[in-house]
């Protein structure tokens, strides 16, 4: 890997993910939301509530508002370095399989409205980066439509905000209606259950390039601590100026370099799209209808992600993924600890199956058909309690979360 001369000086990791202004755990999010009503299904993985619109008992309704996050900064200064704008159809599939990832959670899957929000500072953003993330919706549709799932564009609205927003955010919201008696509920995850988990790097069947599996989550520490310093004096409009010299691209890499165990550039290894599992669920909700106990998209609070989950459940995770290349890089740049890592990244699957023993291997060979790995990383047991917790063993540390 090619690195400039000039780098910064080494660093320690205390939570630099909250030093960067953000949080894996959005503890105060929790607090703020703590009263609200949690709708049909109080421990599903999305609110749910009555289908008011046609007044049928018998069927539900599901709203999901996600996004991109601070990924969409990158994916511009990548495409300022190298002119690819094709970098911004991930983006575009990240605010899109936010939304609908959390959705299949709750068993929504055959037919999914969407729509997007596009914010932009329209000096720095020309019309042909919006045109690229719109061709990205469009690519989902169709990939979506290849595996017999409905995903209808709503329109959407792109606003000039260059007030807010320095360079560019991509959200969406989706919209799904099914029956409720058809609802995987969260709730309903016991002790005697195991976790399969499904990878998120590798190269899916239905994925035109190698994928780091890094998700839309944790990317304020990613390109930060992956990217060199240099961006900093090039792209002041890519980070918060209030932030921490030290904290500001303090990496090695540039964009464009390559690393010996990944196939594509550091840059497009960071923005790599993410994965969509909906091809695989909906294969699953077929052969294991009924018998799927609970569903979670490790996105925020990545492998604790979990824990917000039953009643009473210690999850135990003591078979996990190696980690990927580049979380590996992230750590090694970061001198993050192995329990911030897992914290705030994937590590290597982010979509846990929750069922019964005698049903982990049929999970274990849908995926493979895929040419997704998958594995029983853990299992669930009692905390005795009414209290959750997580077990995590990882690089020959047992690290608690409670």
């Amino acid at each position: 890997m090619h690195t400039c001369e000039e780098t910064m000086t080494p660093k320690t990791s205390d939570n630099r993910y909250l030093q960067r202004g953000a949080s894996a755990t959005k503890d105060e999010v929790h607090a703020a939301v703590a009263h609200i009503d949690k709708g049909l299904f109080p421990g599903a993985f999305c609110k749910i509530v009555p289908d008011t619109l046609s007044g049928d008992e018998a069927q539900c309704l599901i709203m999901h508002a996600d996004g991109a996050g601070t990924k969409s900064s990158l994916a511009y200064l990548y495409w300022k370095e190298t002119g690819d704008r094709s970098v911004f159809h991930g983006i575009a599939q990240d605010a899109v399989v936010m939304n609908t990832d959390d959705l299949l959670c709750v068993g929504a899957i055959d037919t999914i409205l969407i729509s997007s929000t596009i914010g932009r500072h329209a000096r720095r953003v020309p019309g042909e980066v919006i045109a690229a993330v719109i061709e990205g919706m469009e690519r989902m549709v169709d990939l979506f439509a290849q595996h017999d799932i409905r995903l209808i564009p709503t329109g959407g609205e792109t606003a000039d905000v260059g007030d807010l927003v320095r360079t560019l955010i991509v959200d969406a919201t989706a919209m799904a209606r099914m029956r409720r008696d058809q609802v995987i509920d969260n709730g309903r995850i016991r002790p005697g259950q195991v976790i399969v988990g499904l990878a998120s790097d590798g190269q899916a069947a239905y994925e035109s390039e190698y994928n780091s599996g890094m998700g839309s989550n944790g990317l304020t520490s990613a390109r930060h601590d992956v990217f060199h310093h240099t961006y900093a004096e090039k792209y002041p409009e890519t980070f918060d100026e209030t932030m921490a010299p030290e904290l500001v691209y303090s990496g090695k890499a540039l964009v464009t370099d390559r690393h010996p165990e990944m196939p594509i550039d550091m840059g497009r290894a960071v923005l790599s799209p993410t994965r969509t599992y909906a091809p695989v669920a909906k294969v699953l909700f077929k052969e294991l209808a009924g018998r799927i106990h609970g569903l979670i998209h490790c996105s925020g609070g990545a492998q604790t992600k979990c824990k917000n989950f039953g009643h009473g459940v210690h999850y135990i995770k003591d078979n996990l993924f190696v980690p990927p290349p580049l979380f590996r890089i992230i750590r090694e740049n970061s001198q993050a600890t192995w329990r911030e890592m897992y914290q705030v990244f994937n590590m290597g699957h982010r979509l846990e199956v929750y069922v019964d023993p005698a049903d982990a291997q049929t999970v274990v060979d849908v995926a493979r058909s895929f040419n997704i790995a998958a594995q029983v990383v853990g299992r669930c047991e009692s905390t005795g309690s009414d209290a959750n917790r997580v077990t995590i063993h990882a690089a020959g540390e047992v690290i608690e979360y409670e």
